[in-house]
C-alpha cells in the first residue's frame, strides 16, 4: 500500500453540528487549550503527519446553529505557537487569510514558528468572501471581492521573497575578523505589486524547511490554478471516489502545465470518521448526533434568527419530491412512505442506511429527521470499525483519488481518541501510516524537497564559524 499522508482538521469543539451536545463532549471554548494539547499529544502518539487549524473572521448567531465551532476559535498562529512548545515531532497548520492580512508581519511570524518548532510549520493561505469579515478590517467587500485572487497570489510571492531574505548561511559570527553576516548573504527583496507591497528584507532567518509548505483549498476554477501553480497541498472535498480521481487528475494536469513537477502537488480530502468498536457501535453514534440536531420545526413560534432553512421539512420536500409540511420530524419513515420519494430522497434513505443501521420496514426505520440531516450535513462521513475506515482510506489511496485526508472529529476529545486509538494502528498495519516518524520536518512528513533560495549563491567561503 502507498503510504498516505494522514492530518487533523482540529475543530476544538468538534466538528458535527450537534458533537457539543453529545454526553462528555468539550463545548466550552474557554476550556479549548486542554483539548488542544491533549489533541497534540494524541495525534502526535499515532504518528499523524500534522494538526490543520482552519479560521474565520468574524462570528455571529447564526454561526451558533450553523457551524458552532466557528462562533469563539482561538487564532490559529497562537495555536501552533502554543502547540509548537508542547509536541517534537508533528507537523502544525495555521490558516491566514491574505484579503486582509500583511504579507511582512505574516512572513515574520511563520519564519519564526518554523525556527522556533525545528521545521514543524505549514501555512494554509485562504482568500475571504464574507462581507463580515469586511467590515471587521475596515475595508469595503465590494472593492476587494473581485480582487482577492489577484492579491493571493502576489500575497505568496512576497512571502516567498521575504523568506528568503537571508541566505541558509548568512550568519558567519566570526569574533576573530568582526563580520557576523556573510557578504552579500542579505537580499533586497522589495515588491511593489497591483495589490500587495513590501520593501524588505525581512529581519528573521530563513525558515528552517525553507519555505513553508503551502496549502490552498477551494473548488472555484480559480481557487485550484492557483493551487495547481503553486501550492504544496491542495484541500479538495470530493462527493464521491470517482470525484476524487477526476479532481486529482484535473490539479495535477494543471500543475504540469504550469511547468512544475506535479508530484510535488499533494491533494488531500477531508474525512469525518465516527468511529466504534463495532460497526454497531458506530452506527449508534451517528444515530444520536442525528437525534441531537435540531431542526426549524423543532420551535413552535419559528427558529431563531439566522437558523439554517435547509434544516426543514420544507427542504427535504424539495429533495424528495413529496409535500411533508405539517408533518412531525420524528414521523417515521415507513415503506409506504418511502416508495413515493424521488431518486434523491432515495439516496437519502440509503445514506441514513449505511450511517445508522436504520431501514425503511426495519426494527429501527428512519424518521424525517434523519433524512433532513442527511441532506443538510455536508460532510464526507465514514461510519463503521478501524478496519471500515482504514479499508475506505486504502481503497482511495490505491485508487489514485487522493495523495491524504484531512480528519475531522464528530465529538471531541472522545472521537479523536477513537481514531488514534483504533484507526491509527490499523492504518500502520496496513502501511498507509509509518510505524514511526521518519523524519524531522513538516516537510520531510510530505515528502517534500526543501526548496532553494530564490537567491542561492555559493557558500561564503571566508566563513569562520
Amino acid at each position: 500500500m502507498t503510504r498516505l499522508i494522514i492530518g487533523a482538521m482540529v475543530r476544538a469543539i468538534g466538528a458535527y453540528p450537534s458533537g457539543w451536545r453529545y454526553p462528555g463532549a468539550h463545548r466550552d471554548p474557554r476550556n479549548d487549550a486542554g483539548v488542544l494539547r491533549l489533541t497534540a499529544r494524541l495525534a502526535e502518539q499515532a504518528r499523524l503527519d500534522y494538526l490543520f487549524f482552519g479560521d474565520w473572521l468574524a462570528t455571529g448567531h447564526d454561526l451558533e446553529h450553523r457551524d458552532p465551532y466557528l462562533v469563539a476559535r482561538i487564532d490559529p498562529l497562537s495555536t501552533i505557537s502554543h502547540l509548537a512548545a508542547v509536541t517534537d515531532r508533528i507537523g502544525l497548520i495555521a490558516t491566514v487569510d491574505s484579503t486582509y492580512a500583511d504579507p511582512y508581519p505574516v512572513a515574520r511570524a511563520t519564519a519564526s514558528i518554523d525556527l522556533l518548532s525545528g521545521g514543524r510549520a505549514g501555512l494554509n493561505l485562504v482568500t475571504s468572501a464574507d462581507p463580515r469579515a469586511a467590515l471587521n478590517h475596515g475595508v469595503d467587500f465590494e472593492r476587494v471581492n473581485p480582487t482577492r485572487y489577484d492579491r493571493a497570489v502576489e500575497f505568496e510571492a512576497v512571502l516567498r521573497r521575504l523568506w528568503d531574505s537571508f541566505d541558509d548561511d548568512a550568519i558567519v559570527a566570526d569574533a576573530a575578523s568582526g563580520r557576523f553576516l556573510a557578504p552579500g548573504s542579505l537580499h533586497e527583496t522589495g515588491f511593489r505589486g497591483e495589490h500587495v507591497r513590501s520593501a524588505g528584507p525581512l529581519n528573521v532567518l530563513r525558515p528552517v524547511q525553507g519555505h513553508l509548505p503551502i496549502v490552498r483549498s477551494g473548488g472555484s476554477p480559480r481557487s485550484q490554478l492557483i493551487a495547481a501553480q503553486s501550492a504544496d497541498l491542495a484541500l479538495v472535498a470530493a462527493n464521491d471516489l470517482a470525484h476524487a480521481v477526476s479532481v486529482r487528475e484535473e490539479l495535477r494536469a494543471l500543475a504540469f502545465e504550469s511547468g512544475r513537477d506535479d508530484r510535488t502537488l499533494k491533494v488531500i480530502a477531508p474525512v469525518l470518521p465516527i468511529v466504534g468498536e463495532t460497526r454497531a457501535d458506530a452506527q449508534q453514534l451517528a444515530d444520536e448526533l442525528s437525534e441531537l440536531m435540531q431542526l426549524v420545526e423543532d420551535w413552535p413560534d419559528g427558529p431563531p434568527p439566522g437558523f439554517p432553512a435547509s434544516r426543514s421539512l420544507a427542504s427535504l420536500s424539495t429533495l424528495v419530491g413529496v409535500d411533508l409540511a405539517g408533518r412531525s420530524p420524528d414521523l417515521a419513515v415507513t415503506p409506504s412512505v418511502a416508495e413515493q420519494f424521488g431518486a434523491a430522497g432515495q439516496q437519502l434513505v440509503e445514506i441514513v442506511a449505511e450511517r445508522t443501521g436504520r431501514t425503511p420496514g426495519g426494527t429501527r426505520p428512519p424518521t424525517l429527521r434523519h433524512l433532513v440531516v442527511a441532506a443538510a450535513v455536508n460532510a464526507p462521513i465514514i461510519v463503521g470499525t478501524a478496519a471500515d475506515i482504514a479499508g475506505e482510506f486504502e481503497t482511495w489511496g490505491e485508487a489514485g483519488a487522493v495523495d491524504g485526508f484531512n480528519v475531522l472529529s464528530a465529538v471531541q476529545p472522545s472521537q479523536f481518541e477513537a481514531f488514534t486509538s483504533l484507526v491509527a494502528p490499523e492504518l500502520v498495519r496496513r502501511g498507509v501510516l509509518p510505524p514511526a516518524y521518519e523524519g524531522e520536518t513538516l516537510r520531510e512528513h510530505l515528502g517534500l524537497e526543501r526548496p532553494e533560495s530564490s537567491f542561492a549563491r555559493p557558500s561564503y567561503a571566508g566563513a569562520h564559524i
